[in-house]
């Protein structure tokens, strides 16, 4: 299988120097991606007053962090033993988190080298659960699976009807999950992000709610090379009469502090997420239809 034969090829490189040529490979050849264009129209809403020059520059190293993140996850397994490439800063709830004293939603986005987030608390010996969006192709998101089973001791769940059981299971049993949380979600809500309005992801905030459980949002800062500063913030969803507006709030919240961390290595985010972008038109159909039976019932 050619993935099984890139993953044995990429591993006989050193990871310092496999990182440093898929990065340089990444931002000379992805400008005539299709997707660079979209990431200079994002960047440039977010940050209307920056210049067209900067923009570029920014985009252009978004897409080397992209090209150093593709070359490390073959690498993930060492990556994760070699602590002397992290440092790792928290508050108190982050702390207890890594000591595996506090259940908790560990929340990351797609920053720095956004799979190595959960390394800090690993090292601890703390067993965590994942959540992801397996690939299409079986055999490709096995490998993926296996690169990745280090970093999640505590299992490795992808999204489907069965997740939401072992996730709340998990979290009322002490654990702790870890899932990404910047993504478009257009089944979601809409939170301001960068001056506008953006569909967000209410899952850690509904789940952190059901289950009484602090979110710590995780970010990586690729520092220089393959080096890297992992930081913990925790927040608390609030408890009301109205759960909608505490879910909503909370993600917000999140949504405000990933602007914050953005805005400080804007390089370093995936900007080719269409997180602006309106519902499909079979969304939006199912979202009318909804509306349409709810004023019925109330009629």
């Amino acid at each position: 299988m050619i993935l099984n034969a890139a993953v044995f090829l990429f591993r006989l490189i050193p990871v310092d120097a496999a990182s440093y040529l898929m990065g340089k490979s990444w931002r000379l050849f992805a400008p005539f991606n299709a997707r660079h264009k979209r990431a200079l129209e994002h960047l440039e809403r977010a940050f209307p007053s920056m210049s067209e020059g900067e923009r570029a520059r920014v985009v252009s190293g978004m897409w080397e962090n992209l090209g150093r993140v593709a070359a490390e996850t073959f690498h993930i397994d060492r990556l994760l033993r070699q602590d002397y490439r992290f440092e790792a800063v928290g508050d108190e709830t982050t702390n207890a988190m890594l000591d595996g004293k506090q259940a908790c939603i560990l929340v990351s986005f797609h920053s720095g080298n956004w799979e190595l987030c959960v390394q800090p608390v690993v090292r601890r010996g703390v067993d965590i659960t994942g959540v992801y969006q397996a690939l299409r192709n079986p055999k490709a998101d096995e490998v993926v699976r296996n690169l990745r089973k280090d970093l999640y001791r505590g299992g490795l769940l992808s999204k489907g009807p069965e997740t939401a059981r072992k996730i709340l299971a998990t979290l009322k049993s002490g654990g702790i999950i870890a899932m990404m949380g910047d993504l478009r979600e257009a089944r979601g809500v809409q939170v301001p992000f960068f001056g506008q309005m953006a569909y967000a992801n209410t899952v850690p905030a509904s789940l952190a709610r059901s289950c009484n459980v602090p979110i710590v949002l995780g970010r990586v800062v690729r520092e220089k090379g393959v080096r890297f500063r992992v930081e913990g913030q925790a927040i608390t969803v609030p408890h009301t009469d109205d759960r909608q507006a505490d879910i909503q709030v909370a993600t917000a919240q999140m949504h405000a502090i990933f602007e914050e961390w953005i805005t400080e290595h804007p390089e370093q985010w995936m900007w080719i997420h269409k997180k602006w972008a309106p519902p499909g038109k079979s969304l939006l159909r199912r979202q009318q239809n909804r509306a349409a039976a709810v004023n019925s019932f109330n009629s």
